[in-house]
């Protein structure tokens, strides 16, 4: 109550912080007289006085209100937009690296613009990431204009782009992409193998589109880089063929906790099955020699009881695709991790593919906090703002709309059935499309939303084919004709190619939009519809001139029309078919209504049948209100029932968050060792000669040998002359008198480290004299980068391992978490002996062997002189015996818990044919084959 009062009489912490920013509002207002007198030229040579302030010493700090106004200024000539004031202040959050909480329509994409071009004037660049490849080409193509009108230039970073394409995006002062791309690009820089093909230039500022989107809902799965490993397709699919025989009685499923579990029948039956068809041959299903069995079965069982069709994923042209649970989009090439996917795959009898081994790995709230400066933008960020301070220490404000919010949202009504609610669904959709209201109707899965539109069909209304050229026609007629157009469309996976336009329209007078979870969808939806829309699509055919203008003149004055009808009928009427587990998601699609002041409608129908009332909700609901005489196609509807609900997705919001920060601790071990790789890494690439850090290695090497096999203190007798001998020439390949050292009198410990270290500094000079000393640089640098990469894989591998078993320590009263960090420590000590083992097992024994250039040698390709020869133009070398020669038909999958990508190697029509990008080209040059006739195979193609 206390607290209630300080509110009323002093304002909130947010409005404190908001008042704030209106003197900074006001200098830019006073300077908009001054901006609008400039020429073009004059604006944008501001872009040049900037970024020559800063190099004088001024902080952007005191560049805000000029810059702001720059922008503002130059939107309104390039765009027809001016900033309104709350976007200003939007604005100068986004700028001190917080989250801008603005409602949907509030024109969040042109708000980045400020602390977008403010930031860029430093030169180090500003990515701005968003949920889609859509929106980042559009945004960047949209607000570009805005940027390059100003001198500055633009980059955008999508899936599919070369190597240069993303270093050219990469150097521009501002990139837009997707999160899974920046991401990805990260890992793979630190794969390279020379500085000069590293794409990104640092981490500076980011101002993330979506925010509780990207940083919440898929921090959940880490960004995963993986190669295939041995396919086990046939062990899916003879496990999935037994899985149907199962009954209820043989597993525990928990929908609750999601999790599935055999119980002692459901063993003994399984033993049973796999015995009949030759899997289990020996011993029962928990004995150490079947543990693989038991990891294949569990994930059978996970994909048959837990993950259904239409829901979580779909099959889509052979292939399991994965529905993304928060905003209905389909996640092409994501693959679910530990072999959930193949098990998905093999229920649905489509091809297995093979699994993945991990090679890099990182989480979005590392690969964020990698940022300087981060900032985000989204319609709703309040329900998670601890998290947001407690992972990102990110503050969320909340702007103030433009318009006051006019929407009305009415409580929920609840059903006890699915069917009932159905009913009702459909009856509010005939009441409200009889007077022209346009509706969104939002369900949370596929099959829902699939549900809906054959009860409308049955109804007689017709779903819209966006494959006909005159689908929208048809509803503006009848908007036109004043009569309801018994046309309805849907937004789902199915049809996510035609999203933008689906959604664009849905403001159309009488139209109904079907749509599985509206969340980042990226479109408005205006009422009446959207003129950008419609004028590309009906003058796309109309060149500039007199005809096209009285065509786009034409569109504006019907939309006005449609908008009029529209607002006449109560504005957009968001129907919600059920709650998700997230209030934020509702939140979203609640605020799809109500856009800059116009008027609006919410309402959700809910049945006790649904996933959150039958899993959160008491189990003596029903009974309760058949007692209290509730009849078939009565609704209760009472504030109490929105509070219970509430409750309830609370609760759900709190487990997530424990699921992330537990996956976040984990990670930040691993993030630790992760950095110390990856700076390690870029300073050998970064440095022309390794020849130090090598002789470090060789005697790191000598230091583990004589204390393996050499007892501190001990008489020669003890030590373990024979072991010590084998060590020698495995690690230096070098034969050395061991036994006769060991018996000369007065021989010491010290003596011996001193006479091996002598004897393999020696050996391995004369390799580098023999092979060259420039080349040796080149091997030197090759071997260690490869040796670490894949000492680096095998780390990751085995910490994968330790965490799926390391939950178990708990049974013995030793905290996992802790013994994680123990044993991850110790593994990464083992990491890096193994490092220096390898390395110094591999330049002891690599050769180079010379052969003459080819006829034609790519301009690009380094030449190695041999000797003072005025003949010899170049000379190839081939590393021998390496454990690291990357295999033939190389591929890399790329994925985001596991997002999967096919990096291009030597393909079928490569004269050499199949070769990997990163071996030695056939042709002798020197070169790696992606820089040889790889790259002129693909310059060719």
């Amino acid at each position: 109550m206390l607290g209630s009062l300080a509110k009323m009489v002093f304002g909130s912490a947010n409005d404190r912080r908001l008042k704030g920013y209106r003197p900074k509002v006001a200098a830019i207002n006073a300077l908009e007289p001054e901006m609008v007198k400039l020429s073009a030229e004059e604006l944008a040579a501001r872009t040049v006085a900037f970024r020559e302030q800063i190099a004088a010493g001024k902080s952007l700090d005191d560049l805000l209100v000029p810059a702001f106004a720059t922008v503002r200024e130059a939107a309104r000539r390039v765009l027809g937009q001016r900033h309104f004031d709350v976007q200003l202040i939007g604005g100068m959050v986004l700028h001190e690296g917080a989250i801008s909480e603005m409602r949907t329509g509030e024109g969040k994409t042109l708000v980045a613009t400020l602390a977008a071009y403010l930031n860029a004037l430093a030169g180090k660049g500003v990515h701005v990431v968003t949920v889609n490849d859509y929106l980042a080409r559009r945004d960047s193509e949209w607000m570009g204009s805005i940027y390059n009108f100003l001198g500055m230039t633009t980059g955008v970073i999508v899936h599919g782009l070369d190597d240069e394409q993303r270093s050219q995006a990469y150097a521009a002062d501002i990139t837009y992409g997707t999160n899974n791309e920046f991401g990805f690009d990260y890992l793979r820089d630190n794969m390279k193998y020379e500085l000069r093909q590293m794409v990104q230039r640092g981490h500076n500022y980011a101002i993330v589109d979506e925010v509780d989107s990207i940083l919440i809902d898929e921090a959940r799965t880490p960004l995963i880089i993986s190669g295939p490993s041995d396919d086990k397709s046939d062990l899916y699919n003879a496990i999935d063929k037994i899985l149907p025989r199962l009954v209820s009685a043989d597993y525990d499923l928990d929908e609750k906790q999601r999790t599935v579990n055999l119980t002692d029948v459901g063993n003994e039956h399984m033993e049973e099955l796999l015995r009949e068809i030759g899997i289990l041959t020996e011993g029962s299903l928990y004995e150490a020699a079947n543990v693989t069995i038991v990891h294949h079965v569990n994930q059978a069982l996970r994909a048959h009881m837990l993950f259904q069709r239409d829901k979580e994923y779909i099959v889509r042209n052979g292939e399991v695709v994965i529905i993304d649970e928060f905003t209905g989009r389909m996640m092409p090439g994501r693959r679910y991790s530990e072999g959930l996917h193949q098990a998905l795959e093999a229920k649905e009898h489509v091809q297995v593919q093979p699994e993945n081994v991990t090679m890099a790995s990182i989480t979005f709230q590392n690969y964020f906090r990698l940022y300087k400066k981060l900032a985000g933008m989204t319609g709703t960020a309040t329900t998670e703002a601890d998290e947001f301070h407690e992972i990102y220490n990110l503050e969320v404000v909340e702007i103030p709309t433009n318009q006051p919010v006019r929407r009305f949202d009415e409580d929920d009504e609840v059903y006890r059935t699915a069917e009932e609610k159905l009913r009702a669904i459909t009856r509010e959709i005939e009441a409200a499309n009889a007077k022209f209201q346009p509706l969104l109707v939002g369900t949370t899965s596929i099959e829902k939303s699939e549900q809906l539109a054959e009860a409308m069909k049955a109804l007689g209304y017709r779903q819209i084919d966006f494959a006909e050229p005159q689908a929208l026609q048809k509803l503006y007629a009848a908007a036109r004709a004043d009569r309801p157009s018994k046309l309805f469309a849907v937004l789902n996976a199915r049809f996510h190619e035609q999203e933008a336009y689906i959604v664009a329209e849905a403001g159309v007078p009488g139209a109904i939009t079907i749509a599985t979870n509206m969340a980042g969808r990226g479109t408005d939806i205006q009422l009446g519809g959207n003129v950008e829309m419609r004028v590309a699509q009906e003058c796309a055919n109309l060149s500039e001139g007199p005809e096209r203008d009285a065509k786009e003149a034409e569109i504006r004055a019907e939309i006005q029309q449609f908008k009029e009808k529209a607002l006449a009928a109560g504005g957009l009427y968001i129907i919600g078919t059920e709650r998700h587990e997230s209030r934020r998601i509702d939140n979203q699609l609640r605020g799809r209504s109500g856009r800059q002041g116009d008027p609006g409608r919410s309402k959700f129908f809910l049945s006790l049948k649904d996933d959150l009332m039958r899993i959160f909700g008491s189990d003596r609901m029903e009974n309760m209100l058949v007692k209290l005489g509730l009849k078939e196609d009565e609704a209760i509807v009472h504030p109490w029932i929105n509070k219970a609900l509430e409750k309830a997705q609370q609760k759900v919001e709190a487990r997530n968050f424990d699921m992330r920060k537990n996956v976040l601790k984990y990670d930040n071990v691993m993030n630790d060792q992760r950095k110390v790789v990856f700076e390690q890494r870029r300073d050998m690439m970064a440095q022309d000669s390794l020849e130090e850090t090598i002789h470090d290695m060789r005697q790191g090497v000598v230091d583990d040998l004589v204390a393996k096999h050499i007892p501190a203190d001990a008489y020669p007798e003890a030590w373990d002359v024979e072991g010590f001998k084998q060590g020698i020439e495995t690690e230096f390949n070098i034969a050395l008198p061991v036994a006769d050292w060991a018996k000369e009198e007065g021989i010491t410990e010290e003596d011996m480290r001193e006479r091996l270290q002598t004897a393999a500094d020696e050996a391995y000079a004369k390799r580098v004299e023999k092979n060259g000393p420039e080349i040796m640089r080149y091997v030197e640098k090759q071997i260690v980068l490869q040796a670490l990469d894949h000492l680096w894989r095998e780390h990751l591998l085995t910490l994968d391992h330790l965490r799926q078993v390391v939950g178990w320590r708990g049974m013995a009263q030793r905290d996992p978490l802790n013994e994680y960090k123990s044993e991850a420590f110790e593994l990464f000590g083992e990491l890096i002996t193994r490092l220096r083992e390898v390395t110094t097992a591999q330049l002891s024994r690599v050769e180079v062997a010379f052969e003459p250039p080819p006829s034609q040698v790519p301009s690009e390709a380094v030449a190695f002189d041999k000797g003072n020869s005025e003949n010899a133009t170049g000379a190839a070398f081939a590393v021998a015996n390496s454990a690291f020669a990357t295999p033939k038909n190389e591929t890399m999958l790329l994925s985001s818990g596991g997002t999967t990508e096919t990096l291009g190697v030597g393909g079928e029509n490569s004269p050499y044919g199949k070769v990997g990008r990163n071996q030695p080209c056939p042709c002798g040059s020197g070169r790696k084959f992606k820089h040889c006739h790889g790259a002129l195979a693909k310059s060719a193609s």
